[in-house]
């Protein structure tokens, strides 16, 4: 079976999946090997239940007449498949990369251009080496951009994803300390996000610059087409503001404020409105959807309960963030205490950015710190060092935090959300 033979299967299906337990009428899924699970067993299972095709990479699993497809690999094939639908589609294609903010962009981005487009964008954060192809493979003839997030923690990695999505704009949020050991410290994070401008460059597409960026600007001078932002002589010119906690906007002297915390979030929210006005939508259509857009994914995320608030940032960390997040949460008022756990993926710098952190927290003042995680622990001599979620939450059944507001932020795999229920 080639590309060219089943597209026009493709195009009769529903949608593309890679998860046996939500595959649906019309859908085509494909059916992944993994260690505890061959997928391919039931293939025939899904083809009687409804599915328009499988894909498989065992053989003997093959069955024409009922559309199961054998094929070497079945994610060759996924990739090589978005790539063919990418090449048959005109819409533009927005690309975005970065340490940190990826997700909180991408949506931001979705919600302006979704004021007078038909938008796809990545789902959740399914912006890896599987995510990428199954968002393309996701574009139907009704929409009218797309927005595609990609993740990596390796170099080439963004290459390839540069490759399969083929951006007509691309934007790096930030360059900062995270995934140091995958990417061999922090030169090589610059270097493996700007694979995006490699791309970008060599197709001579159009690349979003923060100005007040110094590497974005650097990695950029002197190429065209650009749209800027961030300095009076930009292409556009935004102030940053506050209200309570939350950051806004202003634009020709109309404000808009989100409901997002932290200054970090200014740029996120320049970005999405550059956009926006680059493709002819009123700055009050974009004001409308960014105080609509609301967080709901553990990203800067404001939660207000009995008097009390509380911050959950809890899907993603590193250095970088780590310090943005500090240094905003010192800002409210009223008695702070912070739980921050492990920032994973850090190699050898791991212990020194540990350190580092854990002085910060404590120069700044909290009142109380909580951390989680055994590279905390060992640099943390405190009694309030905990090694894992399930010793922090047996230490709050007996000891009620009392501060008025409380910081949440960890690394994924941390999973300080399990901490919710019980402050």
């Amino acid at each position: 079976m080639n590309i060219e033979q089943f597209y026009p299967l493709f195009l009769q299906a529903g949608k593309v999946t890679i998860d046996s337990r939500k595959i649906a009428e019309n859908d085509i899924f494909f059916a992944f090997s993994g260690d505890n699970f061959n997928a391919a067993t039931i293939a025939e299972k899904a083809i009687d239940e409804g599915a328009l095709a499988v894909i498989v990479e065992q053989q003997e699993f093959e069955n024409r007449d009922k559309n199961i497809f054998y094929v070497p690999s079945t994610l060759d094939f996924l990739q090589q498949l978005a790539i063919y639908h990418r090449s048959k589609l005109s819409i533009p294609f927005i690309g975005l990369t970065g340490s940190n903010g990826k997700t909180t962009t991408k949506e931001l981005i979705h919600a302006v251009l979704s004021e007078k487009y038909n938008v796809q964008y990545t789902s959740g954060n399914l912006n890896n080496h599987i995510g990428v192809p199954l968002t393309i493979l996701s574009i139907k003839p009704e929409h009218e951009m797309a927005v595609i997030e990609m993740g990596a923690n390796h170099q080439k990695e963004i290459e390839f994803l540069s490759a399969i999505s083929k951006p007509d704009f691309g934007y790096i949020t930030n360059f900062g300390k995270a995934h140091l050991e995958g990417f061999g410290g922090f030169e090589g994070v610059i270097k493996g996000k700007s694979e995006l401008y490699d791309y970008l460059k060599n197709n001579h597409k159009t690349i979003i610059v923060n100005e007040n960026d110094p590497i974005q600007t650097e990695k950029t001078e002197n190429y065209s087409p650009v749209i800027t932002f961030g300095k009076e002589s930009s292409d556009y010119n935004f102030e940053s503001f506050s209200e309570e906690h939350f950051v806004g906007l202003s634009y020709n002297g109309m404000k808009a404020v989100s409901k997002l915390t932290g200054d970090y979030n200014f740029t996120n929210l320049c970005a999405a409105a550059s956009l926006g006005l680059h493709f002819g939508i009123s700055f009050e259509k974009i004001k409308y959807a960014l105080e609509l857009y609301t967080p709901t994914n553990m990203r800067s995320q404001v939660v207000k309960n009995n008097g009390r608030t509380m911050v959950l940032d809890t899907y993603n960390a590193n250095p970088s963030s780590m310090t943005a997040s500090l240094n905003n949460f010192v800002t409210f008022e009223g008695s702070k205490t912070i739980i921050i756990g492990d920032m994973l993926e850090l190699g050898d710098e791991s212990e020194k950015e540990h350190q580092n952190i854990l002085k910060l927290a404590k120069d700044l003042g909290f009142n109380e710190i909580i951390t989680v995680g055994k590279h905390f622990k060992a640099v943390n001599p405190s009694d309030l060092a905990f090694e894992n979620t399930a010793s922090v939450i047996e230490y709050l059944k007996d000891h009620k935090i009392q501060a008025e507001n409380i910081l949440l932020k960890g690394s994924r795999g941390v999973a300080l959300e399990k901490l919710i229920d019980f402050i």
